[in-house]
């Protein structure tokens, strides 16, 4: 399979998506380093070949920072993981955006209240950051938790979201 591969800039520095044939997002991030986003793959879905073009994730990530939040709500992506992690990124894309969860408000919409550490490993796993928005779940005490691509970002997408 070949993917096809885009870094765009953004308000928040370079952001790379990696995109299958059928241009579902397979990875993506705050980097310009294509082997960052790979890396972020699955192994069953990591693509054999690469190539720079244009994907429509592009145009939807940049639709949302240009202020149209739900731009990124109907880009299509895959992952490969556990049922839970598979029911926890489709339950983070349900999150509204200026209303993020805790983590342990996150593991109680999976059916798993006490399951806090799980929730918080799905968005530590979760590869196509933005698209699947693992920025919006915090610490319970508020505080901002953790995020692959720097608190720096995540504080930056919270607050413009908070701002919309």
């Amino acid at each position: 399979m070949t993917a096809t591969i885009q870094t765009i800039d953004t308000p928040d520095g370079a952001f790379t998506i990696v995109a299958d044939e059928g241009g579902r997002v397979l990875a993506s991030g705050w980097t310009a380093d294509p082997d960052a986003a790979l890396a972020r793959i699955h192994p069953r879905l990591r693509p054999a070949d690469v190539a720079e073009g244009k994907t429509a994730a592009g145009a939807s990530a940049l639709a949302f920072y240009a202020g149209d939040l739900t731009a990124i709500d109907t880009v299509e992506v895959v992952q490969d993981g556990t049922p839970m992690q598979s029911a926890g990124w489709a339950a983070l894309r349900h999150i509204t955006p200026g209303h993020p969860l805790s983590y342990a408000e996150f593991a109680a919409t999976l059916g798993q209240p006490s399951a806090v550490r799980a929730a918080a490993s799905i968005c530590a796993r979760n590869a196509p950051a933005l698209f699947v928005p693992c920025h919006r779940v915090l610490r319970s005490d508020g505080s901002l938790g953790g995020f692959a691509w720097g608190l720096d970002v995540k504080r930056s997408l919270l607050a413009r979201e908070a701002a919309a």
